[in-house]
C-alpha cells in the first residue's frame, strides 16, 4: 500500500443529468442518481478503494480493456515511490524497478496491458541478452515486471489470468543462455586487507577490522550509534535500528566479541545517538596528520585557510558507497607506492587486488562456518535460511583435499 496521502473527492451534484458523480485527477466518475442510496454506496467504495489504488474499479468500467502498459506504469511507479521506503529513505530496490519498467515501456508502451503475455516477456529477456547484461540482472529485471503485473491484479486492474501466465516464463539458467555470467564475490585474504589498512584513515580502518570481526554487513557498520549496543554480558549485542530484512518482521543482532569491542570502545565515548563512524572526524585527523608530517613552518597566513561555510561539508555519518570508495582509494594508494618501489628495484610490482567492504563479510562467514559449521555462520550473519549461508561461505576444500590425500 502506497504511504501518499489520497484526499477525498466531494460528493457532487450534476444538475444537467441529475447524476452524482466524483472528480479526480479533471475525470468525472458517475455513481448514479443523485442523492440515492446506491449512489452514496458506490460513493463509501469509490473512497475506500482510492486509498489503495489509482483507479478504483468501483466506477471504471472495462478497465482491463483499455488499460494500456504506459498507464500501468505510471500507476505502479506511484505505488512503490510511496512502498519502498525505510524510514522515509527511498531503497535500492526503487531505481531497480524503474530501470526495468523502462525497457517495458519503451517495446511495450502503447500495447494494452491484457495483451502483455509471456512471449513479451520472453522478448524483453532476449533484448537485454542482447545488449550485454548478466543473466543475474535479466532474472532481476523480469522478476520486476512480474511483480508489477501481480500487483495490477491484486488492484483488480487486470484479470488473473495474465499474471499467471507470466509466471510460467522461468528465468534464465546457468549454462543455458547465451547471457553473460558474473563472477562470485569472494572472501579477501587476511593478508590483503592488513595490506591495505595503514592507508585508510584511521576511523576507515576501524570500520574494517570491526567488519571482519563480526560479519556485520557495510551497512550496519556505517549507522552503528552508541544507544544501539547492549554492553550487558561478556559479548555485547548490536541491534541496527535498520537492517536488510526489516521488511520481514526478522530481528537482527551483530554480536560484538573481545577484539571488536576493542575496536569499539573509543568510538562509544560520543552522543549516545550519534553515528560512531564519522567522516567529518576522520577529515579532522587528516587535517592534522597532514599538519605533523609538514616540513617547512605554517606561516600565519596559512595556518587556516579553509572555508568558514564550504558547499561540500563532510557528512556525520559513513554511507556504503563513502565506505566502498574509502577502500578502493586506499588500494589505489598502496599500489602507486608498491609500482614506484618496486620500479626503483628494478623488480615487477606485486600489486594488491582490488576488494570491496562487503568481502569481508564473506571473509567471516567462510571462517566461521569452517570453525564452528554452518548453523552458527547463519546466526552469526542474520540469516533466515542457511541456503544465503552458503552463498557467503566459501566452500573450505581443505578437508576434501586432506580425504583425497589419505584415500586416493
Amino acid at each position: 500500500m502506497s504511504s501518499k496521502t489520497v484526499s477525498v473527492p466531494k460528493y457532487r451534484h450534476h444538475k444537467g443529468s441529475g447524476q452524482a458523480f466524483v472528480q479526480v485527477n479533471g475525470r468525472r466518475h458517475y455513481l448514479g442518481k443523485w442523492d440515492s442510496p446506491k449512489s452514496k454506496e458506490r460513493y463509501a467504495r469509490f473512497v475506500a478503494e482510492l486509498a489503495v489504488s489509482p483507479a478504483p474499479v468501483s466506477v471504471v468500467p472495462a478497465a482491463t480493456e483499455g488499460l494500456t502498459i504506459v498507464e500501468l506504469a505510471a500507476a505502479y511507479i506511484d505505488f512503490a515511490e510511496g512502498y519502498y521506503r525505510k524510514n522515509g529513505k527511498p531503497t535500492t530496490h526503487l531505481p531497480q524497478l524503474k530501470a526495468a519498467i523502462r525497457l517495458v515501456h519503451q517495446l511495450y508502451g502503447s500495447t494494452l496491458a491484457v495483451d502483455f503475455g509471456p512471449l513479451a516477456l520472453r522478448a524483453i529477456q532476449q533484448k537485454m541478452v542482447v545488449t550485454g547484461a548478466s543473466r543475474r540482472y535479466i532474472n532481476q529485471h523480469a522478476g520486476h515486471v512480474k511483480r508489477m503485473f501481480r500487483w495490477a491484479v491484486s488492484m483488480e486492474l487486470l484479470p488473473p489470468a495474465v499474471h499467471q501466465g507470466l509466471a510460467t516464463v522461468p528465468g534464465l539458467k546457468a549454462g543455458r543462455t547465451a547471457a553473460r555470467e558474473t563472477l562470485p564475490v569472494l572472501p579477501v585474504a587476511d593478508e590483503v586487507v592488513d595490506a591495505t589498512l595503514p592507508h585508510l584513515p584511521l576511523i576507515v580502518a576501524d570500520m574494517v577490522r570491526f567488519e571482519r570481526l563480526t560479519g556485520a554487513r557495510p551497512g550496519e557498520v556505517c549507522q552503528l550509534r552508541p544507544c544501539d549496543v547492549d554492553r550487558n554480558g561478556e559479548v555485547w549485542q548490536y541491534r541496527p535500528e535498520s537492517h536488510k530484512t526489516q521488511h520481514h518482521g526478522l530481528a537482527r543482532i551483530v554480536y560484538i566479541g573481545p577484539q571488536a569491542q576493542q575496536v569499539l570502545l573509543p568510538y562509544l565515548l560520543r552522543d549516545a545517538e550519534a553515528n560512531c563512524f564519522q567522516p567529518v572526524e576522520s577529515e579532522q585527523k587528516r587535517h592534522e596528520e597532514q599538519r605533523a608530517l609538514r616540513r617547512t613552518r605554517v606561516q600565519p597566513s596559512q595556518r587556516n585557510r579553509r572555508k568558514a561555510r564550504p558547499v561540500l561539508q563532510p557528512r556525520t555519518a559513513y554511507t556504503k558507497d563513502s565506505y566502498r570508495r574509502a577502500v578502493a582509494r586506499a588500494i589505489e594508494k598502496a599500489n602507486a607506492e608498491r609500482t614506484k618501489e618496486a620500479e626503483d628495484m628494478g623488480i615487477a610490482p606485486m600489486l594488491l587486488p582490488h576488494w570491496h567492504p562487503n568481502q569481508l563479510r564473506h571473509s567471516a562467514a567462510t571462517e566461521i562456518r569452517r570453525q564452528f559449521g554452518l548453523e552458527a555462520a547463519q546466526v552469526l550473519l542474520g540469516h533466515a535460511k542457511a541456503d544465503t549461508t552458503q552463498i557467503y561461505a566459501e566452500r573450505d576444500s581443505r578437508l576434501a583435499v586432506e580425504v583425497a590425500r589419505k584415500i586416493g
